[in-house]
């Protein structure tokens, strides 16, 4: 079977990775792709968001699956335009293990997507969306909460788009530089404004064929960059998986409550999801409320589920595009995963590319000599047969151990290993879950 995975990311490396491992594969693109997937496939010149080319590509190299790694593709139509593809042909076609544009929404549009929660009686904050036409009615909502105030951004906004601020003339004028000022360009042309939620947040995964679903997990995802939760937020700096506090109780009334409407009304409205759902949630009180959809997987919560999950990643992807994942038997090893990101020098803000990269143990994404430990590149390329930094979030490790102590002293261990100049990474990923294990 041929592939062609789209991204560049940590996440994209830990998908070639376990694609990789497949006995189902024969040929694996990734398009960018990173230092690190150019060790396990191969890696093409091409802009995932156009459309024809990717097209064109999968053609010209017979490629029987296609598996968008990040929102972008999706939230633009890339499953609906290669559905029409395969029409026009009428032969062999292209599956994609991801869902169609409508679905894609639910992140694609804050609006959509809380308007979708409240039509299926899905837990959520209470919201109002506003634009420049009923921008002057924003006060009154406004005042009507209790700080801090939440203001996000409707579409796509590279995981920027959101701002918390505790000061209520602050939001207002955030609020109008959003909308009037394009403070993240026709993104932030309708703003949702919504109720903080107080709680500790956790990542839920769901994979569906549009008929049928599987719970992937829990991860618990840190965005700030400096330790305690500290600093401004980036695209994540590392992950716990599973998550403690996730209890037989609590994942029920996910399922129940949160993962199983979505489905369903979906459905109701003429498009199945065939995909991962990704939930971020906030656990008031336990009691599990939607913060945000997203329609992939997670980075770097990818990089912590998918080292526990044992099945055939290749059947996995292929049951989303045609159907079947019932009959898809996997497990969650028992194990817990710590996910540590290495950042750039500068990052979140601006960083220097192009510093050598340093291995003391293999350079690539695979089971180190006692088995438990990952590599995943992110921002990496190769240059003059040297691997050098190439972006903001630069290596994730992830390693197994037998409680959150053990996997964390281990994946810090690993993370030692890799060094470029201004490495930077958090010291404190899991240390907030501990009092949960008690």
């Amino acid at each position: 079977m041929n592939i062609l995975l789209l991204g560049s990311g940590g996440r994209e490396h830990a998908y070639a990775y376990f694609i990789s491992q497949s006995s189902l594969l024969n040929k694996l693109f990734i398009a960018p792709g990173n230092a690190g997937t150019s060790f396990v496939g191969e890696n093409v010149d091409l802009n995932p968001l156009n459309f024809e080319e990717v097209w064109n590509f999968c053609i010209a190299q017979k490629i029987d699956l296609l598996v968008p790694g990040n929102e972008d593709p999706l939230c633009a139509g890339i499953t609906d335009f290669i559905q029409v593809k395969n029409e026009e042909i009428g032969s062999r076609k292209v599956v994609v293990a991801g869902p169609d544009q409508f679905c894609s929404q639910l992140e694609g549009s804050k609006d959509f997507a809380k308007e979708f929660m409240v039509d299926h009686q899905i837990p959520t904050a209470k919201y109002q969306t506003f634009d420049e036409h009923n921008l002057s009615s924003s006060d009154a909502f406004l005042a009507s909460l209790e700080p801090p105030y939440v203001l996000k951004a409707d579409g796509l906004a590279a995981g920027k788009g959101v701002i918390i601020t505790e000061d209520l003339q602050e939001a207002k004028n955030v609020l109008n530089q959003m909308i009037l000022g394009k403070m993240f360009g026709q993104s932030s042309s309708k703003v949702v404004v919504e109720e903080f939620l107080k709680g500790i947040e956790i990542s839920v995964f769901a994979v569906s064929d549009g008929d049928d679903y599987k719970i992937l997990g829990s991860a618990k995802d840190y965005k700030r960059i400096f330790d305690h939760d500290l600093g401004p937020n980036t695209g994540g700096m590392g992950a716990i998986s599973p998550v403690p506090f996730a209890d037989i109780s609590f994942m029920k009334k996910v399922e129940d409550d949160i993962i199983r409407p979505t489905f369903k009304g979906l459905a109701e409205k003429g498009h199945p999801f065939r995909g991962f759902l990704f939930l971020g949630l906030m656990n008031v009180n336990g009691e599990p409320k939607v913060i945000e959809y997203n329609v992939r997987m997670g980075d770097p919560e990818t990089e912590a589920i998918f080292p526990r999950l044992e099945c055939d990643m290749i059947e996995l992807l292929l049951s989303i595009a045609k159907g079947g994942i019932s009959e898809i038997d996997f497990e969650l090893k028992p194990q817990t995963a710590a996910t540590v990101f290495s950042v750039a020098g500068g990052y979140p803000s601006s960083v220097e590319k192009g510093h050598e990269i340093s291995f003391t143990s293999p350079k690539i994404a695979g089971k180190m000599p006692d088995q438990d430990g990952y590599i995943f590149h992110a921002g990496t390329k190769l240059a003059d047969q040297k691997i050098v930094t190439n972006g903001g979030r630069v290596i994730a490790v992830t390693y197994l151990g037998d409680s959150i102590i053990d996997a964390t002293e281990k994946a810090y261990e690993l993370l030692s290993k890799v060094q470029f100049e201004g490495k930077f990474n958090r010291t404190d990923i899991g240390k907030d879950l501990l009092k949960f294990t008690q």
